[in-house]
């Protein structure tokens, strides 16, 4: 069994639950930095891996800020090119 650390979650409460403090649902992503991102706190995305159907993705230097999510088939095609070249580094 994987053991999470809910601390270190982003959370938030669902949309359906109500304003008065009671009957809420509050869900949880845990964000990790790609493998790929540099130790120089620049260039990095965080993954969310876990959500059923898709992948969130996000600035690691706007936590706070907007994230895209991809299919996970998608996701998974662009992992694989990125290990196998398919996009060249940027000068």
């Amino acid at each position: 069994m994987n053991t999470h650390d809910p601390s270190a979650a982003t959370w938030r409460k669902s949309s359906y639950s109500g304003a008065n403090g009671g009957n809420c649902i509050e869900v949880a992503a845990m964000w990790r930095k790609s493998s790929y991102s540099g130790d120089n706190g620049g260039d990095c995305i965080e993954v969310a891996p876990g959500i059923p159907g898709v992948v969130p993705v996000r600035d690691s230097k706007d936590p706070h800020g907007p994230a895209l999510t991809f299919p996970d088939e998608a996701w998974t095609a662009f992992v694989a090119g990125v290990k196998l070249g398919d996009f060249p580094a940027l000068d």
